[in-house]
């Protein structure tokens, strides 16, 4: 890349890039702490007892769901900022990801205990996932995305 091309990069992708990589850690984060500390890290978080049962019994698909939604929207971050066109199929596969996870976690098997908080923090979520591959979309679309 030289530099009259670098000069073309809008501020705004490095910052949605960085802002991504940034959030998204945070559900890479919870996902590999989930997996490895169980429990005990799940205690740490403010689950109650009844939950961490509840979380215990979720099928291997659905772990698997969630992992291709988490690490995918950081797969996704780190793809803008490297300007990959996949970013946009990356970012696609981690919103129907986490759109199946809304429909496992309130209507098939509702987690007991789940108040506003939580759905409200799911509707931040969604509206992100939805941004980055907005975004993701309009950036490839007008070739900033390669």
């Amino acid at each position: 890349m030289n530099a009259s091309s670098q000069a073309k990069v809008p501020w705004h992708l490095w910052a949605v890039g960085v802002f991504g990589l940034l959030w998204n850690s945070f559900g890479c984060f919870d996902y590999f702490m989930s997996m490895t500390k169980g429990a005990e890290y799940m205690r740490s978080a403010g689950m109650t007892e009844a939950q961490i049962a509840h979380f215990g019994e979720y099928p291997s698909w659905m772990v698997a769901v969630w992992a291709v939604g988490v690490w995918g929207a950081l797969l996704g971050s780190l793809l803008i900022l490297i300007r990959s066109k996949w970013a946009v199929e990356v970012f696609l596969a981690s919103l129907v990801a986490f759109v199946i996870s809304l429909i496992y976690a309130y209507g098939v098997s509702p987690m007991p205990g789940s108040g506003v908080g939580m759905m409200a923090m799911q509707g931040v979520i969604l509206a992100l996932c939805i941004f980055f591959l907005w975004y993701a979309g309009r950036a490839r679309k007008s070739g900033l995305l390669r």
